[in-house]
């Protein structure tokens, strides 16, 4: 009926259309900069504090390389190697002489000991002697399984306990593991009670 609201309204919403506004490459750059800036400086602080925690731990005696003559293999096992922790605390993780290195892991298990060799990381050997107890767990630092997922041998280097965990690529190994080491650790014990 009237047509003039409806041209008016027309030429009230053409003078209000602007054009799209450009975009602003140089903020956009400045934040993207920013941010990987950021990121960087928080990878930066990460390693700063795992160098810390090494030297932190700088009393710990070099790790032990495995004897020429180890030996008839008790049993052997490959899968990863989860990290070592102080005895006790699974979150206090031990990573001087590359024992906080994550890798795959060929374990062996000998009358000498156990022999831990991990490609890309260093090899380490612990002797009978110092094997105080292997039990079955569900984590250790920075690594969380199912209720006895993780396989835990304690040891002593020098004057520290440790906790080792070790995850086999086939789990069923895990307690025959515990029970052959136990066993060891029990001969060992009452074959130095006797004398």
């Amino acid at each position: 009926m009237t047509p003039a609201p409806v041209i008016l309204l027309a030429a009230d919403l053409a003078a209000e259309q602007k054009s799209a506004e450009v975009t602003d490459w140089a903020a956009r750059v400045g934040w993207l900069v920013g941010l990987a800036l950021f990121v960087a400086l928080i990878y930066w602080l990460m390693r700063e504090g795992w160098k810390w925690r090494g030297t932190l731990q700088g009393d710990l005696p070099e790790l032990l390389d495995a004897p020429e003559d180890l030996g008839a293999a008790k049993l052997t096992m490959s899968g990863r190697y989860h990290g070592s922790t102080t005895a006790g605390q699974w979150l206090d993780r031990i990573v001087a002489h590359g024992l906080g290195t994550r890798s795959r892991v060929e374990l062996t298990l000998t009358d000498a000991g156990l022999d831990v060799v991990r490609p890309g990381a260093a090899d380490f050997f612990v002797p009978v002697a110092a094997l105080r107890e292997a039990r079955l767990d569900k984590g250790i630092a920075g690594k969380v399984l199912t209720e006895g997922g993780l396989l835990v041998v304690t040891w002593q280097h020098g004057e520290r306990l440790i906790d080792s965990g070790f995850r086999s690529d086939r789990a069923a190994e895990h307690n025959e593991w515990v029970d052959v080491i136990n066993s060891m650790i029990n001969k060992k014990t009452e074959t130095e009670g006797a004398r």
